[in-house]
């Protein structure tokens, strides 16, 4: 049987964030590096997720330590996005119905944390129009 994590790791592998329907709860809590604001629910965690899968979905990103328990996995990450290295971690919650609860960004050094940033703000205003 797949774990979150699992699940997650095929959303990513996969770049298809039609997976993320069913893997998210209705009231999960998307808690961005760079916005201040919690982003409630699973339409708006969905466009975040979708945005960053789109500017982190490189060959370069990869996982490079998880940290699991019964509820919620740490999944620390690093990629090279316009020759700046990004490292950062993901905090995944999950309920008992195995879907996410709530999904937490944190990034560094403050260079990434500015390129992430405007990166983020241009895919979210194009996911934000839907397709041209």
């Amino acid at each position: 049987m797949a774990t979150i994590v699992d699940k997650w790791h095929d959303v990513l592998r996969t770049r298809d964030a039609g997976l993320l329907d069913a893997l998210l709860a209705d009231d999960v809590v998307f808690y961005s590096p760079v916005v201040h604001i919690p982003q409630a629910g699973k339409a708006k965690t969905a466009m975040y997720l979708t945005a960053a899968i789109n500017v982190f979905g490189n060959d370069g990103f990869r996982y490079v330590r998880e940290i699991a328990g019964k509820s919620d996995a740490m999944l620390e990450f690093e990629t090279q996005i316009d020759g700046i290295m990004v490292n950062g971690i993901d905090l995944i919650s999950w309920n008992n119905e195995g879907q996410i609860t709530e999904f937490k960004v944190m990034i560094r050094p403050l260079k990434a944390i500015n390129l992430i940033h405007q990166k983020m703000g241009e895919m979210l205003q194009r996911v934000e129009k839907g397709p041209a």
